[in-house]
């Protein structure tokens, strides 16, 4: 990864910290680290996705997560919506990306469009 880590301000702190938790878990990113009105996602100790506690959400964001596998994405997909989230595109191949690009997109409570991405041949 490029950047060390990413957050960003949440409308509705309580209700953005399930969703995310929900429909992380599956890609195996848990919640590493939590403050007052702050949680970090992240895998192996590190928290590396920031959600906080704020007045109003940024501008829509798309923000891509990285999946293991074909499955992986499937199941994000089928977690984020079952905690809230809206379709924004089913899982399934984009080649207009590249042959093996994998993905599902969800919008979450906020509007933000949020990716679970798989690159592998399966």
């Amino acid at each position: 990864m490029i950047i060390d880590h990413v957050g960003f301000s949440v409308s509705d702190f309580k209700k953005s910290d399930e969703f995310y938790s929900k429909s992380l878990a599956p890609l195996g990113i848990e919640k590493i680290m939590a403050f007052e009105g702050s949680s970090g996602f992240g895998k192996k100790g590190k928290a590396e996705f920031w959600l906080g506690k704020g007045n109003r959400s940024q501008s829509p964001l798309h923000v891509a997560f990285a999946a293991d596998s074909r499955k992986q994405v499937d199941q994000f997909y089928e977690a984020a919506l079952s905690s809230g989230g809206k379709d924004n595109g089913a899982p399934g191949i984009r080649e207009r990306y590249h042959p093996n690009y994998y993905g599902a997109f969800v919008i979450d409570p906020d509007g933000h469009n949020i990716e679970a991405v798989c690159h592998h041949i399966e």
